[in-house]
């Protein structure tokens, strides 16, 4: 079996040998503080929660992937993106684990909590479907399943969705985490809607700046309106006032600006040292 870090003829793939070994880092740190005791009175809950909010921001990263391949024009980030998909694998696997820990192996407990409560209920169907895409994430099985193969691996984005609602309710107090990665998440999901000859469009980035922005400034609105007893309108008009600045939206709206500026700048740079031949950035598995 090929090592994900060997090409076909055993020579060594540097930068998927490096990207390979950040993944385990944020484990690591948690589990050094974990060791360390520096996580209060309650340190597994801290590291499970932990580890879930690292599972949420790989999955994103990895359907990131595909457009910020297309951004950089640098085909090669596609060769980690299988690799960043299954550690989102990894440690939605090692959350769980450590909820059962938590819960002392008491594993009816663990299947009735499962099933009583809604937010556990969203994480272990997102958690099902993260481990039948990582169980056909291999090169034989894109053969075998053909066609099949792109239309399950479609269900990473109902279930990046999941996990963001499960990210919701977990973090319960302070969403500004969830609410910007949603934000972010929005920006992912709209890039990907036109036809690909109008996603690398420069008025097709700068339009995703306002439109991402407005529609994080509506995911906290309903949020705060459906799940808590705050006034949702007293939240989204903190996002026009300086005290509060800046808000979810405002950090999504200066993400999404500065990737349009990137893109402008990059098409800038390239006209004037001239045509250059077009990268070849495959459309191999889901983009």
């Amino acid at each position: 079996m090929r090592v994900p870090w060997r090409d076909r003829r055993g020579g060594l793939l540097k930068f998927k040998a490096a990207v390979l070994a950040c993944m385990p880092i944020p484990g690591l740190v948690w589990a050094f503080w974990l060791i360390a005791g520096d996580l209060g009175g309650r340190p597994l809950n801290e590291v499970t929660h932990g580890i879930g909010s690292w599972t949420v921001r790989f999955l994103m990263l990895s359907l990131a992937i595909t457009p910020f391949a297309r951004i950089l024009e640098w085909p090669r980030l596609l060769t980690v993106r299988r690799m960043v998909g299954v550690t989102a694998l990894a440690y939605a696997s090692v959350h769980l684990t450590l909820y059962i820990i938590d819960q002392k192996f008491h594993l009816l407990t663990v299947a009735s909590e499962i099933v009583k409560r809604f937010y556990l209920t969203i994480g272990f169907v997102a958690l099902s479907g993260l481990i039948a895409l990582g169980m056909t994430s291999t090169d034989a099985a894109m053969r075998r399943m053909g066609k099949r193969w792109k239309q399950l691996h479609w269900l990473v984005y109902p279930i990046g969705g999941l996990a963001l609602l499960h990210f919701f309710i977990q973090t319960k107090a302070n969403v500004g985490e969830p609410v910007f990665v949603s934000g972010l998440f929005v920006w992912l999901m709209l890039w990907r809607l036109p036809p690909m000859s109008r996603r690398t469009a420069l008025s097709t980035y700068f339009a995703l700046v306002p439109v991402s922005a407005v529609l994080t400034a509506a995911i906290e609105f309903a949020w705060y309106r459906i799940a808590t007893k705050v006034d949702p309108f007293r939240i989204l008009s903190a996002n026009w006032s300086e005290r509060f600045f800046p808000r979810p939206a405002h950090e999504v709206a200066a993400v999404a600006l500065v990737v349009a500026v990137v893109v402008t700048a990059r098409r800038l740079l390239a006209r004037r040292s001239g045509p250059r031949p077009a990268a070849g950035i495959g459309a191999a598995g889901v983009n």
